[in-house]
């Protein structure tokens, strides 16, 4: 059911989301969403993956907490 919803979502967000089609979508472990503007950049030194938001703000997760990056 868990994994349901989470496409539903994932799905919902990527129709309902306007942007060209360089954005990404990070699903995370905890099944939290993360729409950034452009393609995330990953560190293979640090493990982190940074990302720009749709508001502009710039961001860096660790990416074991990442479980699939997709394209818009």
């Amino acid at each position: 059911m868990k994994k349901f919803v989470a496409v539903f979502g994932l799905a919902l967000l990527t129709f309902t989301v306007a942007g060209c089609s360089s954005d990404y979508v990070l699903e995370k472990k905890n099944g939290e969403m993360i729409i950034t503007h452009g393609k995330p950049e990953v560190d293979d030194d640090t493990g982190l993956i940074t990302y720009e938001d749709i508001a502009g703000n710039e961001h860096a997760i660790n990416r074991d907490q990442i479980i699939q990056m997709i394209e818009k």
